[in-house]
C-alpha cells in the first residue's frame, strides 16, 4: 500500500511547492540528516514545557521574556491531554518524535530535537492584530526571544547545518482580521513582509533550512460550515497562501544559499476532509463537545460523542485533532526524503 504522500501524490493532489518554476534550486538538503528542528508559529506549533506558560508556551511568555541558559537546557516537553492545543502530540512532534511518549522529554533525549518556541494564540505583529492576551508572544517576539536568549545559547548545543527551522503562522491572523474594511491581498502581503523580516533575523543567525507551512481550510471549521457567511472565507485563505508562496520564493532567490520549503497543507488537508473515510476520520462537520474532559478517550459517550476523538477532524472550534497532525506530519515527512539530496 503507498504510503500517504504517494497516495495524495497519485490522486493529484499538490502537497507541497518548493518554489515556482525558474526559481534557484535548493542547496543540499537531507532529512536523514537533520538533527534538530526550531519551530515557530501559534497553537497548531506550540507544545507545553516545564518553564513554560501553561497551555501556551514551552518556555516564557511576554511577561516573562527573559530567560538563562539553565532554563533553556533544563526545560521538558511535557506530554498529556492539555500539553497541546490538539489533546495530543501534534505535528511537530510527530515528525521529529520527540515528546511523544507521556510524561517528560528533553530535547536533548530526542534522536532528532525539537526546539519549539511557537506561543498558543500567537498573530505576526501587534502591528495589526491586537494581542489575544497581556502575555501573549507574537512572532516577531518569538524571534526576537530567541534571538536575544534562545540562539546565544543554543548555538552551543547545536549544528546550524543540520537544523530545520518551521514557521507555521498566519491561523489568528486571518481570523482576526477578517472583518476588517481593507485591501485584503494587500494586507496579507504587508503581513508577510512583516514576517519575512524576522526570517531575516534567524537567517542572520547562520539558519539555511525553512520550512514554511500554508493556511488550513479555516473556511470549513464547524462555525464556518454552519454559516453562509463563514469568516475567514475561502477567498481570503487563498489570498494569505498566495501570499505566504511569492514571499517564501523571494526570500528563497535573494538568499540563493538556502533551502526554502513550502509546505501544502491546505490541500494536504482538504483531500482529507473530502475523503475522510480513508483516513479513519467518521466526522468533519463538527467536534466533540467533551474533548477537554479528563476522561474523554474512553467515556466519550456520556458527552453525546458517538465515537473517540481520533474519529473527528476538528478537536474542538478551531484545532484540528492529533489524529489529523500525525496524518499531516506523515505527509510532509515524505516531502522532505523527496527532497532530500
Amino acid at each position: 500500500m503507498p504510503a500517504l504522500w504517494q497516495y495524495l501524490a497519485i490522486a493529484g493532489i499538490r502537497t507541497v511547492s518548493a518554489f515556482p518554476p525558474g526559481s534557484p534550486q535548493k542547496k543540499g538538503f537531507d532529512w536523514d540528516s537533520t538533527r534538530y528542528l526550531i519551530a515557530f508559529g501559534d497553537s497548531y506549533t506550540y507544545v507545553q514545557g516545564t518553564h513554560g506558560h501553561q497551555n501556551y508556551s514551552f518556555i516564557g511568555d511576554l511577561q516573562n521574556f527573559e530567560y538563562d541558559a539553565e532554563t533553556l537546557l533544563a526545560d521538558k516537553i511535557v506530554q498529556n491531554q492539555t500539553a497541546t492545543a490538539e489533546g495530543g502530540p501534534n505535528w511537530v512532534e510527530y515528525l521529529t518524535g520527540c515528546g511523544l511518549k507521556e510524561g517528560l522529554t528533553s530535547p536533548f533525549d530526542c534522536e532528532r530535537q525539537l526546539w519549539d518556541f511557537a506561543f498558543a494564540g500567537s498573530d505576526i505583529s501587534v502591528a495589526y492584530t491586537p494581542l489575544h492576551h497581556n502575555y501573549t508572544v507574537s512572532l516577531v517576539n518569538q524571534v526576537t526571544q530567541f534571538t536575544t536568549y534562545g540562539q546565544p545559547v543554543l548555538s552551543q548545543h547545536i549544528s546550524a547545518p543540520q537544523t530545520l527551522v518551521a514557521i507555521w503562522i498566519g491561523i489568528n491572523d486571518i481570523g482576526d482580521s477578517a472583518k476588517y474594511a481593507v485591501d485584503f491581498p494587500a494586507f496579507y502581503d504587508t503581513l508577510l513582509t512583516t514576517l519575512f523580516a524576522s526570517v531575516q533575523e534567524i537567517y542572520g543567525q547562520g539558519y539555511r533550512s525553512y520550512l514554511f507551512v500554508n493556511l488550513p481550510p479555516l473556511d470549513r471549521t464547524p462555525g464556518n460550515q454552519a454559516t453562509s457567511q463563514p469568516y475567514p472565507n475561502a477567498t481570503q485563505i487563498a489570498w494569505y497562501n498566495d501570499a505566504l508562496a511569492q514571499h517564501a520564493a523571494a526570500f528563497h532567490r535573494n538568499h540563493t544559499d538556502t533551502n526554502v520549503h513550502l509546505f501544502d497543507a491546505h490541500s494536504v488537508l482538504s483531500e482529507i476532509m473530502d475523503h475522510p473515510a480513508k483516513y479513519g476520520i467518521v466526522n468533519t462537520t463538527n467536534f466533540c463537545a467533551g474533548y477537554d474532559q479528563p476522561d474523554i478517550a474512553w467515556n466519550y459517550r456520556s458527552y453525546s460523542c458517538p465515537t473517540p476523538l481520533e474519529e473527528y477532524f476538528w478537536f474542538n472550534s478551531g484545532h484540528l485533532t492529533s489524529h489529523v497532525h500525525k496524518i499531516l506530519a506523515g505527509v510532509l515527512k515524505g516531502e522532505l526524503k523527496k527532497w532530500s539530496t
